[in-house]
């Protein structure tokens, strides 16, 4: 199997949400995560992943961070994010943002 190169996107994102959960049987890497404020005022944001295994267990790549009118926030360069399959990464905001997520995907074989 190959590795395939992916975008995840979420447009106008204020409560928890999905942007990337890792299909079944396959192993992703996040490789980049950029979060923009498209509201008119100062928001924040918080930025999770979710163990498939335990989906009690969350950890914060960012909580809270405050996000100013028109800014972006990187939340993953240059590290990497593993995501085994069916974890997830999530987002919340305060105020609606969009995300986009380049992940690789299916780095099993």
């Amino acid at each position: 199997m190959a590795n395939d190169f992916k975008n995840a996107h979420k447009q106008n994102v204020t409560t928890i949400t999905d942007v990337y959960e890792a299909p079944a049987g396959k192993t992703s890497i996040v490789l980049e995560m950029d979060v923009a404020n498209t509201t008119n005022t100062l928001t924040t944001v918080s930025v999770q992943v979710t163990d498939a295994d335990n989906s009690d267990t969350q950890t914060y790549l960012v909580r809270n961070a405050p996000l100013p009118t028109g800014g972006t926030l990187q939340v993953v360069s240059g590290q990497k994010v593993i995501l085994e399959a069916g974890d997830k990464i999530q987002v919340t905001a305060a105020g609606a943002v969009d995300v986009v997520a380049a992940v690789l995907e299916d780095v099993n074989t």
